[in-house]
């Protein structure tokens, strides 16, 4: 393995900037404070989930601005454009059920969710953005009534054809009523990596607070700001993500509908997840300590203040800098580079740092939805991984750094012959 201490241009393909005027907060999203203090731009760049069609190619891209910040009045860290969700999530591309790694988390939280509570047979269990309903599987075979909601058109429909029954549209107050009127309340709410996509996170609220069991729990999962910083995990900040959760602000939220924080377990998956179990305020659950210990780290890692977030910034363009003199030398050795995961993840790595099929041949992804398509801005054509067994390539730069332990087992072949991973986060090695 090789160490690097850390070090992205190249050119883009035609695109339209949208204005910075446009889609732009200028009031938090939680406590509607003016006091934003933005830190980090990743320039402007096309929605990371927006895979094109060979006839798209020649078509003007929409290029939004990437801009990150964090409020000094809450302190929640977010972005200061929102893009429409109508624009990001009709068609959504990302699904969980072709990662083993997702998957077998999904099943160990449904489990872990269980035995919490001990629901009942034929307690009803809502999944917020259920996706193509791989979570509520697992609790569909244990007995339990399922229903997922999702703003994905194509994934409810794969969603209901695979016996998870699923509403397709956005989780709401007015969404909430129209649920419990029909089905009733929920013993168990489950949101992954949902509320952090959220605008309206207040109506949100409104709606669990109506639509969960007096004895039921709301279990979200987000990806956990204190990792996201400490690892220099920027390629998850993008359009989808709205906020980046920490434990503080979420509490003021929580309390301010008469919810509580009960437990916190955290989790490996994307680079690092909370777990949040969350109650009505006047429920039995006793809220465990792990609570005020990572409330107790948050302070530690002065979440509060600006400095913690600057220095984050500037270590972000040394990675955009030394990543692309690293891939630069070796094309000009020769060498051959593909990409290994069409993630969100990799096409804002390679938007930001212009890196382009000058420096990848490809990329290959084991989602059939993606495949045969084009990765947004950058214009790289995408095909299965089994590219990656019969072709020759020196090195695969890894875009799904978050599954790099399940990709690199499944690809014994490609480093057996001499092929190399190269990963970016949270410092460029190459295995």
């Amino acid at each position: 393995m090789i160490l690097f201490q850390y070090n992205c241009t190249m050119r883009r393909h035609q695109k339209k900037k949208v204005s910075t005027r446009d889609y732009r907060r200028t009031t938090c999203r939680m406590c509607a404070s003016s006091k934003l203090y933005p830190f980090l731009s990743l320039g402007s760049m096309p929605i990371p989930n927006g895979f094109l069609e060979k006839s798209d190619l020649k078509k003007e891209e929409l290029h939004y601005p990437l801009k990150v910040c964090v409020c000094e009045s809450c302190w929640l860290v977010q972005l200061t454009h929102t893009i429409p969700a109508e624009i990001m999530f009709k068609n959504y591309l990302y699904v969980p059920s072709v990662s083993k790694t997702m998957v077998d988390h999904f099943q160990k939280m449904a489990a872990d969710i269980i035995s919490t509570m001990n629901p009942r047979k034929n307690d009803l269990v809502i999944d917020i953005g259920s996706n193509d309903g791989t979570l509520l599987s697992f609790f569909k075979k244990k007995h339990l009534n399922v229903l997922g909601i999702d703003p994905a058109e194509n994934l409810a429909k794969e969603s209901n054809k695979r016996g998870i029954k699923t509403i397709p549209g956005y989780f709401n107050e007015d969404m909430a009523v129209m649920v419990r009127e029909k089905y009733g309340l929920a013993k168990v709410i489950t949101a992954t990596n949902v509320v952090a996509h959220i605008d309206d996170l207040h109506s949100v609220m409104k709606g669990i607070k109506k639509l969960l069991h007096p004895v039921g729990l709301f279990v979200m999962e987000a990806p956990y700001l204190i990792d996201l910083l400490d690892n220099n995990e920027f390629d998850t900040i993008y359009h989808e993500h709205l906020s980046y959760i920490s434990i503080r602000p979420l509490m003021k939220l929580f309390e301010k509908y008469n919810l509580k924080i009960v437990d916190i377990k955290k989790q490996s998956v994307h680079g690092g997840t909370v777990r949040i179990f969350t109650a009505h305020v006047d429920s039995e659950y006793k809220i465990h300590p792990r609570v005020e210990k990572f409330v107790s780290e948050e302070n530690l890692k002065k979440l509060h203040l600006r400095s913690t977030y600057d220095e984050f910034a500037r270590r972000v363009k040394v990675i955009r800098r030394d990543l692309l003199h690293f891939l630069k030398r070796i094309k000009k050795e020769g060498r051959s580079i593909i990409g290994y995961g069409a993630s969100a993840k990799g096409n804002v790595l390679t938007n930001y740092c212009n890196i382009s099929t000058d420096i990848l041949d490809y990329i290959v992804d084991s989602t059939p939805y993606k495949q045969e398509k084009y990765t947004p801005g950058t214009h790289i054509p995408i095909y299965s991984e089994t590219e990656v067994i019969t072709n020759t390539a020196d090195y695969a730069l890894l875009l799904s750094w978050n599954f790099a332990k399940e990709i690199i087992e499944k690809n014994k072949e490609f480093r057996e012959r001499g092929g190399q991973f190269i990963i970016t986060i949270p410092y460029l090695k190459i295995i």
